[in-house]
């Protein structure tokens, strides 16, 4: 095994291979790495659906920023999350807030839909063959022959609707903002060219969620003509006079107020022509993925690189607008340092085990306020929840990721953040039931028991646990804090009372210490996985897992049958590198010394799991935490130990990688 740490001069780093591979050049950056992007990637059903969020990767083909707080995009009658389902040809409406990836269906608020009716359609049919999406916009020809093209920056939108010379009916747009992927309720005020409101929705998962957007639209036309439907107070149906063929609107979305939305569309776009907007939408795209730069490959190989990376860098959100105004998640209307943003949407289960600590790699800057937000999120609910949905907690998943997130950004050098308040507020949170259920089993048993009340998967939320203490263990070092370092990295290692001796299994146990009776393809006591799964999830502390196994024959004899199947669901007693609890799988190899098999097992996965079509992803991309992995995985290193900087490597996929171009300031 190669562990390296991780270089902070990333002013020009080359990542070679141990073997000899020419040194890397400024010309393996490309100029337009964008044109490689497909944003229909991951749109329809890569794998099966194995009852965890759908079998696609649930990713939206609109118009975003990078970290950006719009996503204007189409959402197909057909739901599926993320709002677009590759395989239905009709459209109900361009909305202006999207997740990428998520297993449970979010935002979707205030579709926009251009018509020639006299009454909101239901939809609006289209072919792919007239459709088209690059970073930063999207265009399509309606089979009403209108033509929609989308952009976006951080805060706000921008389309453009050409209706058709040969139709004499006048132009017209739809909008509702009452409607949301969820059930929503909302209210739009019209004014001669605006239009404005506000979209009230949640229930994310199923759960008490709720949060209010609010929207300032304003066209380059005056309205001729205004319909608000009967019993859809958020709905209004306004047209042209007749003669417009192309109408132009800026949206701006805002957390706080109407007048935020609007500043926010002002502040971005002023009066820039559609093109320039949309040219610069690209650039910054161009900016953010020429990163990485990256030669040799095969041309979809490159594509699927760039698409992931572009996947990878979508999430989490910008929420605070250009003024620095956001709410909080205790109710009130809080401001960012000047300079800095808020960022929301946190899917922290999946994020901290890569994602983030690419963003920290590619973007300190922007990772920094992430960590920030962490904080500012934890302080302002009294805990950190665990997936948190603009100004709103919702409890989804297990574990204690959020803090890690921060931990993991601040070994990666993104250290602009207040790190000792953030190591106080996660420690006050390891006693708080709302963020770690069945802490005190954890603090005093060092595991948590089979069937504790509040708890979901007892071994998975003490490995959970065991692993975001070690990350907070390396926090604290960094930190000079060597008292809170020793006992956090004591209980770091609990996972060792879930492992049973004679199984070889990390497995549920009793409150008496018993072993229940137990199955390595048993979900009872796992929280998406099974038992086969979740005995690899050690990262931290895999040599004396090993040892405990019987060595590093046995565990790659282990490790072999594992993958033997390398996405078979959870239910079966092989790898399931569709969901998180496998990602880091492969690279335990290494610590075998055997990084021959992390280079097959990588290589077999990227080639069966990924592709650059719109099935290209074998499960859920969970705002951009698969993404990562195929980045990290085609790099040919992954971040193996959450909350350090230690990388494992081995050879990359494509010949050489250069990271080289220091983020410019926005």
């Amino acid at each position: 095994m190669v562990r390296l740490p991780l270089l902070r001069a990333l002013t020009a780093v080359s990542v070679l291979l141990a073997s000899a591979v020419p040194a890397a050049s400024s010309a393996a950056v490309p100029d337009d790495p964008a044109q490689y992007v497909d944003p229909f990637v991951g749109t329809s059903p890569g794998g099966p659906d194995f009852g965890h969020g759908g079998g696609a990767g649930n990713t939206f083909p609109g118009a975003s920023a990078p970290l950006g707080g719009v996503q204007w995009s189409p959402d197909t009658v057909t739901y599926q999350h993320g709002g677009y389902a590759y395989g239905d040809h009709r459209v109900r409406g361009f909305s202006l807030r999207h997740l990428s990836g998520a297993g449970c269906a979010a935002y979707g608020n205030v579709p926009f839909l251009p018509t020639q009716d006299t009454e909101p359609p239901p939809y609006a049919t289209f072919s792919h063959a007239d459709e088209s999406a690059s970073p930063g916009s999207y265009r399509v020809v309606l089979g009403n022959g209108i033509v929609t093209e989308l952009t976006a920056t951080r805060r706000s939108g921008m389309a453009r609707f050409t209706y058709p010379a040969s139709d004499k009916r006048p132009a017209a747009l739809s909008v509702d903002a009452g409607r949301a992927a969820n059930a929503a309720t909302g209210a739009v005020d019209i004014g001669t060219r605006t239009l404005s409101g506000y979209s009230d929705s949640g229930r994310f998962c199923k759960t008490a969620s709720r949060y209010r957007m609010y929207f300032h639209a304003a066209f380059d036309r005056p309205f001729a003509r205004v319909t608000r439907p009967a019993g859809k107070p958020g709905a209004a149906l306004v047209s042209f006079a007749p003669g417009v063929r192309t109408v132009h609107v800026r949206v701006g979305v805002s957390f706080v107020d109407v007048e935020g939305a609007r500043r926010n569309a002002w502040d971005e776009q002023r009066a820039l022509p559609y093109d320039t907007v949309r040219r610069a939408a690209r650039a910054r795209w161009n900016d953010w993925l020429s990163r990485i730069g990256v030669r040799g490959g095969t041309l979809s190989q490159r594509r699927v690189f760039y698409t992931a990376l572009y996947h990878a860098l979508l999430h989490p959100s910008t929420f605070s607008d250009t003024d620095g105004r956001y709410p909080g998640m205790d109710g009130l209307i809080h401001r960012t340092r000047p300079g800095h943003t808020q960022y929301a949407d946190f899917s922290g289960w999946d994020v901290y085990r890569g994602q983030v600590q690419l963003l920290a790699l590619l973007a300190p800057r922007e990772a920094s306020d992430i960590a920030q937000s962490v904080l500012d999120q934890g302080t302002q609910a009294g805990y950190f929840d665990r997936w948190t949905l603009a100004d709103t907690r919702t409890g989804v998943m297990v574990g204690d990721p959020l803090p890690v997130i921060a931990a993991a950004v601040h070994a990666f050098g993104a250290t602009d953040f207040d790190a000792r308040g953030l190591l106080r507020a996660a420690l006050a949170g390891r006693r708080d039931d709302r963020q770690r259920p069945g802490h005190r089993w954890y603090d005093t048993l060092g595991y948590v028991p089979a069937g504790t009340p509040g708890v979901w998967g007892s071994v998975s939320v003490t490995l959970e646990y065991a692993a975001a203490d070690h990350a907070l263990a390396q926090l604290a070092r960094r930190l000079g804090d060597q008292d809170t370092y020793e006992t956090l990295l004591r209980a770091s290692g609990n996972w060792r009372h879930l492992l049973n001796p004679a199984t070889g299994y990390l497995q549920p146990r009793a409150a008496d210490g018993t072993w229940p009776p137990f199955s390595p393809a048993q979900t009872k006591e796992y929280v998406e996985g099974n038992a086969a799964q979740y005995t690899w999830m050690v990262p931290h502390d895999l040599p004396a897992l090993f040892a405990a196994m019987g060595g590093d024959a046995a565990v790659t004899a282990r490790l072999d049958t594992f993958f033997t199947h390398l996405n078979a669901g959870g239910k079966e007693p092989y790898a399931y590198l569709g969901n998180e609890p496998s990602f880091g799988t492969p690279w335990a190899y290494a610590y075998a010394g055997r990084p021959d098999r992390v280079r097959d097992t990588v290589r077999r996965a990227l080639a069966a799991l990924f592709d650059d079509t719109p099935s290209g992803l074998a499960g859920n991309d969970d705002l951009g935490a698969m993404s990562a992995w195929a980045v990290w995985a085609s790099l040919g290193m992954y971040p193996d130990i959450p909350g350090t900087a230690h990388l494992v490597r081995t050879e990359p996929l494509l010949r050489t990688v250069t990271l080289g171009r220091r983020p410019r300031s926005e």
